[in-house]
Parts: C-alpha cells; sequence; structure tokens
C-alpha cells in the first residue's frame, strides 16, 4: 500500500558532482526518501542534481544521469552533499564558479547537509566559515590546510549546526541522516527507517573509534575482557580503579589502552553502556523508573533523567513512551 501524500513536500535536492561515492548518493534516498510522519505520509521528496545534467562520473566504476540540472535547487528545502573522491576540491579548495554561486544561493533559506569528504564542498563556496564541522578522519589534515576558518571536529559522527550540517566518513551519513528524521518527525519515525534499512537507531561514541590504528592482538593486554566484566555490572558501582585492576596494570595504562581500542575514556564508555542498557529497559519492561535507574547503575531517577537528557535530548518517559504508546510502561 501507498503511504498517503502531505499537503506539501520537504523538497530534499542531492547534488551528484564528479567522483561522487555511489553509496552516499543513495543514501537520501533510502533514508530520507522512505520516511513516514505519523500519518503514514511520507513527507520527504528526494531528487538528484547534477551541474547542467551532465553525466557524472562516480567513484565506483560507473556513471549517474541525474534527472536534474541545479535550478532544482531553487525549490530545496534541504540540500544534501554526499562525498566525493579525487575531485579537484579535495586537492585545491576550488569549486567551479556555477556550483559556488547555486550554493552560496540556497544558504540561509534550505539547510545544507554534506555528507563525508562534502563538507569540503561547502566549506570551498564559503558557507562553513567560523562554523562547526565533520569529515571523513582521514582528510583531516588537507582540509585543515584548505579551509582554516571552518571548526573541524575530527572526532564526532556528526555535527548539527542548525542550518548546516555535516558528517564523517561513508557510514556516518546514515547516523546523520537519521538525526534529520529524528529532528523533524521524532524519534519512533527515525527508528522505523533505521529498521527497515537494518541498522542502528542510534550510534554511541565518535569516529575517532574507527581510525586506523593496530588492533589489539586477542590474547595481548588488550581491554575485551575487562569490558566484558563491567557489562555485567552496570547495576554496581565501578571505578577506573577497579576497572585497571580487573585488567592489572596500572589506571594510565588501562585508560591509553582502552581509548586506542574503543576511542573514549573508560568512564564515558561505562556511562554509554549504562545508558544502552537504561534504553533496553525502558523500551521491554513496566519497570519504573527509578528501578530502571538503580538496574542500569545510575542509582536515582534524577541521574538517569540527567544522563538520557544529555544522550538523547528526551527524559525516561518520553522515551518509553515512543515504544510503548502513551499508556505504556509505569511511572
Amino acid at each position: 500500500m501507498t503511504a498517503p501524500e502531505p499537503a506539501r513536500r520537504h523538497e530534499v535536492v542531492v547534488l551528484a558532482l564528479d567522483g561522487v561515492v555511489g553509496l552516499e548518493l543513495g543514501l537520501p534516498h533510502r533514508m530520507l526518501g522512505i520516511a513516514e510522519d505519523a500519518a503514514g505520509r511520507r513527507p520527504y521528496r528526494v531528487r538528484t542534481a547534477a551541474v547542467g545534467r551532465r553525466p557524472v562520473r562516480t567513484a565506483d566504476g560507473y556513471r549517474v544521469l541525474a534527472d536534474h540540472g541545479l535550478e532544482v535547487l531553487a525549490e530545496a528545502d534541504t540540500v544534501v552533499v554526499p562525498g566525493t573522491e579525487g575531485g579537484d576540491v579535495l586537492r585545491t579548495g576550488e569549486l567551479p564558479a556555477e556550483l559556488r554561486t547555486a550554493l552560496r544561493a540556497v544558504a540561509g533559506r534550505a539547510r545544507l547537509v554534506s555528507l563525508c569528504t562534502g563538507a569540503s564542498v561547502l566549506a570551498a563556496a564559503g558557507l562553513l566559515d567560523d562554523r562547526p564541522a565533520a569529515t571523513h578522519w582521514r582528510d583531516v589534515e588537507q582540509f585543515r590546510r584548505l579551509f582554516p576558518h571552518v571548526r573541524l571536529d575530527p572526532d564526532v559522527l556528526f555535527v548539527d549546526d542548525g542550518d548546516v550540517l555535516s558528517s564523517a566518513g561513508v557510514a556516518a551519513g546514515v547516523d546523520l541522516l537519521l538525526h534529520l528524521v529524528r529532528r523533524d518527525l521524532g524519534s519512533e519515525a527515525a527508528t522505523a527507517v533505521a529498521r527497515r534499512n537494518v541498522v542502528a537507531p542510534w550510534r554511541e561514541g565518535g569516529q575517532s573509534q574507527f581510525v586506523d590504528h593496530p588492533v589489539p592482538l586477542r590474547d595481548g593486554p588488550g581491554t575485551a575482557a575487562t569490558r566484558a566484566w563491567a557489562l555485567a555490572r552496570l547495576g554496581e558501582p565501578v571505578s577506573l580503579e577497579q576497572l585497571a585492576d580487573h585488567a592489572a596494570t596500572s589506571t594510565r595504562t588501562f585508560t591509553r589502552r582502552f581509548r586506542a581500542e574503543t576511542g573514549l575514556s573508560p568512564l564515558r564508555w561505562l556511562t554509554q553502556q549504562r545508558v544502552l542498557h537504561a534504553r533496553h529497559l525502558l523500551e521491554t519492561t513496566d519497570l519504573p523508573v527509578d528501578q530502571v535507574a538503580e538496574r542500569s547503575g545510575f542509582g536515582t531517577a534524577a541521574s538517569l533523567r540527567q544522563h538520557l537528557q544529555a544522550a538523547l535530548g528526551v527524559a525516561p518517559l518520553a522515551y518509553r513512551r515512543t515504544y510503548r504508546g502513551p499508556g505504556g510502561g509505569a511511572g
């Protein structure tokens, strides 16, 4: 059954530039194009545009022919710029005049979204100056040389700066697009999109956990056993000293190894695991919030509320209602 059309569509334009990464070019169609609001309507219309509607060479060994040229940007509510490989903008920081003019014309009116190295396109158009942004960790140094006025954050999966958003490498585009659905339509709609695409509705941590570094040997001095030990004790108070003692090392060495393996500090990782456990209990049980807080290691409902608000921007009961309905669960 086809979902009913909303009264006004949210117009999304995806830019297909030379060297575009094929996966990222298709992500907005798969993530935004299938999203439904509470009435079962699909509010996004996703279209693809290329300069002069010319065939575009992808980074993946084939060409695409967009249905639209840059003129369709005039109708856009959101413009998505997927990442590219091997293009001039990544080497020189320069854009063709026609593309630069078109992007600057929609800035301030339409929402601008970059995926992976697409941040270089927005930066080359002068649209990221003095603003926070993210890009693929591999391109951080080159990006900083070309665009020194951008406040680049190399550790995050994505950045939301209101009307301009950017993500880290490839799969982080999924995180950002789900965030857009969550922001526009709510958590339930974003979770439905994630489930349909068989991806996690929310990933913890930043892209530093994916930076190229040696993988610890299974039988070496890694922290996996200690992480498993901590996961079995989420409802108990666990200190950094206890974690280091379990790993039979100093707190300084343990923290260094832990961050190298996970991209996070031990206590931040532990807090995120407790948030995940609390979310699981809120989704799947009728336990009162104070019991959820106790079982997930936060101790009090107030502490759980503070951490859930910081992580997801919602209170425990509001989070539960997105999964259980208005009458579901205990207070």
